[in-house]
């Protein structure tokens, strides 16, 4: 995999346990956690949205 333009989430703090997200050129959206960046979970913008609703209004 090509180096990727991660941005961390504004809702980690400084330090451990961060979220990063990557856009890839075809829309897919990478996510990975500071203490194990190898490991990249792959979903999709309408998926992750979902996710994030899901989390806001349980």
């Amino acid at each position: 995999m090509t180096d990727q333009n991660w941005q961390k989430s504004t809702y980690s703090e400084e330090g451990s346990a961060c979220i990063y997200l990557a856009a890839t050129p075809t829309g897919t959206i990478l996510l990975r956690e500071s203490d194990e960046p190898e490991t990249i979970v792959t979903t999709g913008p309408n998926q992750l949205g979902a996710l994030i609703s899901a989390l806001r209004n349980p």
